[in-house]
C-alpha cells in the first residue's frame, strides 16, 4: 500500500480528527457501502431496460446492445480521468463528480426516449456509464487504508454492498414504467426516474460522509505517469498482466451475455417481470457472495481464486449454449452462475493488481484497469447484438465462452511459476 499519508481533501485544522488507521477503515467502509448500495440500484434500473429501449427506438435488434456499449465505453473513457481526479483532489472529489456526470446520463436518456432519438440514448449511455466507473472506484478506494492482509475482503465488502441495489434496482422495472407513465414519459424509459434519484442520493452520501475522513493516498507531488508508461510497467509484472487480464476477460463475457439476455428473453416469450427477475438474479451472483470472493483470495490466493472464477464461467457459458430457448429457468442459472465468476475474477483481479504493482502507479493502474475492462466489454458489447440477430443466444454463449481462453492458459501459467510464492499477497 502507498506509505505516504495524505489528507483526503484537504481539512483545516478544525476538522483533523485523529484517528487509528482501523477507525479510519470502518468510517469509509461504511460510507463507501451506503454509496454503493444507491449507485447499484441507479445503475441496474437503467440497465435492465437498456437494450429493450434502444430496440424500440431503433427498431433493430442488432442496435439492442448499443447502449450497454455506450454505457461500458463511457465507464473505460471516464475511469482514466476519475482515477487521476482521485489522485490530485481525493476519493471524495472524484467518486462525486463521477456520480454527478451519472446524473445528467440518466436525466439525457429520458429526454432521448422522449424524442425517440438513438444518437442522443448512446450518449447518455456514455454518461450514465460514469457510475459504474464511480462504483468500480469505489473497491479501490476501499483498500488504500485496509490492512494488507485484508485487501481483497475489504474490497470485496464494498463490492458486495452494491447486492442489495442492483437486485432491486432490476425489479422496479414495472414499477418504473407505471411510474413513467404516470409523469408522461415513455414507460421503457421510467427505470431512468429511480436512476435520477439514486444516483442523486449517492452523491450526497460520498460528499457529506467522507468530509472528515482521511485516507491514505499517493502524495500528489509524485509525477504523474503517462497512461502508456503505466500499461507499460502494469504488464511487465506478471501477477499484474494476470489481474488486469482476468478482471478484463470476467468483465467482457458478463457483459456481452448480460446485455443479450433481457432481448433474448422477450423474443422467446419471457414478461417484463421475467426478465427482471433472470437479471436480478445474475446481479445476486455479481455482488452477494463477493466476500466469499475476497475471503479465499486472502486465504487461498488471489491466483487460485481467478481459476475458481475461470471455471464457474464455463459451466455458465455452457449452461448457456445448451438451454433450450423457451427454458428460462436455465437461462437464469446461467445467468447467476456468469455473475458468481465474474465476481471472483473481479475481486481476486483487483487485489492481485493492486498488490502487485508500486505504489507510484498503483492509482494510475487501478484506472487503467477500469479502462481495459470497459474496452474489453465495449467490444463484446457491439459484436453481441449482431451475434443474436444472425446466430442466437447459444452461439453468443459459445463465442463469449472462447474469451476465456487466453486468461486460463496465463492462470496456468502463472500457477506453475509462483511455487514457493506467499499465499494471500500476490499470489
Amino acid at each position: 500500500m502507498p506509505a505516504d499519508p495524505a489528507p483526503l481533501d484537504r481539512p483545516g485544522p478544525q476538522d483533523v480528527v485523529p484517528a487509528t488507521a482501523a477507525s479510519l477503515q470502518r468510517g469509509t467502509l461504511w460510507v463507501l457501502v451506503v454509496s454503493n448500495v444507491l449507485g447499484g440500484v441507479a445503475v441496474a434500473s437503467g440497465f435492465a431496460v437498456a437494450g429493450l429501449l434502444a430496440e424500440s427506438i431503433s427498431g433493430s435488434t442488432s442496435m439492442a446492445g448499443l447502449v450497454a456499449t455506450s454505457t461500458t465505453l463511457g465507464a473505460a473513457i471516464l475511469a482514466v480521468p476519475l482515477a487521476r481526479l482521485a489522485r490530485s483532489q481525493g476519493r471524495r472529489t472524484s467518486l462525486t463528480a463521477g456520480y454527478l456526470i451519472a446524473v445528467a446520463g440518466a436525466l439525457l436518456s429520458i429526454i432521448a426516449a422522449q424524442i425517440d432519438s438513438l444518437a442522443l440514448l448512446l450518449l447518455a449511455g456514455c454518461l450514465f456509464g460514469s457510475g459504474s466507473a464511480a462504483n468500480l472506484q469505489s473497491r479501490y478506494a476501499a483498500t488504500d487504508a485496509a490492512d494488507p492482509k485484508h485487501v481483497a475482503s475489504s474490497l470485496s465488502m464494498v463490492v458486495w454492498a452494491t447486492t442489495i441495489g442492483v437486485v432491486v434496482g432490476p425489479n422496479l422495472t414495472g414499477v418504473g414504467g407505471s411510474v413513467g407513465t404516470s409523469l408522461g414519459v415513455f414507460p421503457l424509459a421510467g427505470p431512468y426516474l429511480f436512476s435520477v434519484v439514486a444516483f442523486s442520493l449517492a452523491l450526497a452520501t460520498v460528499w457529506f460522509g467522507l468530509r472528515r475522513l482521511q485516507q491514505v493516498a499517493v502524495r500528489t507531488t509524485l509525477e504523474r505517469q503517462p497512461l502508456s508508461t503505466t500499461f507499460r510497467r502494469v504488464v511487465a509484472i506478471p501477477h499484474a498482466r494476470l489481474g488486469l487480464l482476468a478482471i478484463a476477460s470476467a468483465h467482457a463475457v458478463m457483459v456481452g451475455v448480460m446485455s443479450m439476455t433481457s432481448v433474448h428473453l422477450r423474443h422467446h416469450g419471457a414478461s417484463l417481470t421475467v426478465v427482471g427477475f433472470v437479471i436480478s438474479g445474475h446481479v445476486a451472483g455479481m455482488y452477494a457472495l463477493s466476500p466469499v470472493m475476497g475471503f479465499l483470495a486472502d486465504r487461498l490466493g488471489r491466483v487460485p481464486t481467478i481459476g475458481i472464477g475461470l471455471t464457474i464461467l464455463t459451466s455458465a457459458m455452457t449452461v448457456a449454449a445448451l438451454a433450450p430457448d423457451e427454458a428460462h429457468s436455465l437461462t437464469g442459472l446461467a445467468l447467476v452462475l456468469l455473475g458468481l465468476g465474474w465476481s471472483a475474477c473481479l475481486v481476486a483481479g483487483s487485489a492481485l493488481l493492486s498488490g502487485s504493482v508500486p505504489p507510484d502507479i498503483r492509482t494510475s493502474a487501478q484506472g487503467l484497469s477500469d479502462l481495459t475492462m470497459g474496452v474489453f466489454a465495449s467490444i463484446a458489447g457491439i459484436g453481441a447484438g449482431p451475434v443474436l440477430a444472425q446466430l442466437g443466444f447459444h452461439w453468443l454463449a459459445v463465442l463469449c465462452g472462447m474469451l476465456l481462453v487466453p486468461v486460463a492458459v496465463l492462470t496456468a501459467t502463472t500457477v506453475r511459476k509462483k511455487s514457493g510464492e506467499t499465499v494471500g499477497t500476490a499470489s
